[in-house]
């Protein structure tokens, strides 16, 4: 067998290793409700109750918190195990009666049929509760059982401080306050306040038909509790540092590849929008997922990516600025006959941006695809298309 394998290539003995005959099985610890459906009286809509994102909460005496929204509302769960008792089968024992039982049967006798006390303290009466209490002690521990269940409980709601929806939430390594970001601002709040936040980000314009760009995700640095960053629709990502004034509107740095500096199509704002964005455990690195591509960073080079990992690349268009190109062409000295075998060519290229018109056609060119990192940092996972496996990268940063 070691013979036949050194003569397959990777791709195959990848395949042998994946080929399972059932698909393993995960089940759920527990699942509680985090949000129900509401109204907005005053502006008159209605706020689902689909959770846009979850994050844990870290603390220091090891107990499970949740941070959870929707569009309009943050809570905040703490989930913990209790051991629960419970009844498999009742019993009823004629032996067995309640100290209440006991005392209203006595209430009924003469003074002669109440036997004798001593000390003021009737002992064959408190023999006999003694008695009772036993047996019944004894019925119930045969007659239940003990279980392992797991609670969620809502600790805290914040809530009233976004117009628009909220796309993202992320915890800072102070353990004490966490963010949350809709399209055009970021408020910072303290776990254990519910009534008030601070805006420390507003990109709201005074006329909003001057609105170029949205916030579309926002996440804290994972070791510095002053740093954070933001990424927006036009492939922008800031970092800011909140030390510097209490409204973040100066970026210490803004990364942006540079691939979208040049010639630019119809397309290109739309899939130049990012969707998530993640920092390494280490915080030296930021993963980030626009539509087209994966692209791992370095905190300390803002120039380029040090990576780029293409998802969509076969939905990359072909023909950015082919028209262009052609008149330059053409002024040139280029022949009739030549310019018009260009235009050809052109035309035969219109063809490469079906998929990607098709997509616009039915909004899917809008579609958000997360990512994520193992906790080496070695490892990274984000998502595509049915008819493209989910992908799985390793890097070595």
């Amino acid at each position: 067998m070691g013979n036949m394998n050194s003569f397959l290539n990777r791709n195959e003995l990848e395949r042998l290793d994946s080929t399972f005959a059932t698909h393993p099985e995960y089940q759920y610890k527990t699942e509680f409700q985090s949000h129900e459906p509401e109204f907005d009286c005053l502006k008159s809509m209605e706020i689902e109750e689909k959770i846009n994102r979850l994050k844990w909460c870290s603390t220091s005496n090891g107990s499970l918190f949740i941070l959870s929204t929707n569009d309009k509302t943050i809570k905040l769960w703490k989930v913990k195990e209790k051991k629960v008792k419970k009844v498999s089968e009742m019993e009823h024992h004629s032996v067995v009666c309640s100290e209440n039982d006991l005392l209203s049967e006595g209430s009924f006798m003469s003074e002669l049929d109440k036997p004798p006390t001593t000390n003021g303290y009737n002992l064959d009466w408190a023999e006999k509760i003694a008695k009772d209490t036993l047996s019944s002690q004894e019925v119930q521990t045969k007659i239940t059982h003990t279980e392992e269940a797991t609670r969620a409980n809502c600790r805290k709601v914040y809530a009233h401080a976004h117009d628009f929806n909220i796309n993202s939430i992320s915890n800072n390594s102070d353990g004490e306050t966490f963010i949350s970001s809709d399209d055009l601002r970021i408020n910072l709040w303290n776990l254990e306040i519910s009534g008030q936040c601070f805006n420390i980000i507003d990109m709201k314009p005074l006329n909003m038909e001057d609105l170029t760009e949205v916030i579309t995700v926002a996440e804290f640095h994972p070791i510095h509790c002053n740093l954070l960053a933001y990424s927006s629709s036009r492939g922008f990502t800031r970092l800011v540092d909140m030390r510097q004034s209490a409204i973040c509107d100066h970026s210490a740095r803004i990364l942006k590849d540079a691939e979208y500096h040049g010639s630019k199509s119809f397309f290109t704002e739309l899939i130049a929008s990012i969707s998530d964005m993640k920092f390494t455990n280490d915080g030296q690195h930021i993963l980030i997922r626009d539509y087209m591509n994966l692209k791992l960073w370095d905190m300390r080079m803002d120039s380029s990516p040090v990576a780029v990992f293409k998802i969509h690349e076969h939905l990359r268009p072909k023909i950015t600025c082919l028209h262009c190109k052609n008149r330059k062409d053409l002024t040139q000295n280029s022949t009739l006959a030549q310019w018009r075998e260009q235009r050809a060519d052109s035309s035969r290229s219109l063809v490469r941006f079906r998929q990607l018109s098709d997509l616009y056609n039915d909004d899917s060119i809008f579609d958000k695809f997360e990512c994520c990192i193992s906790g080496d940092g070695l490892h990274f996972a984000t998502g595509s298309y049915r008819f493209a496996q989910d992908l799985i990268l390793q890097q070595h940063v």
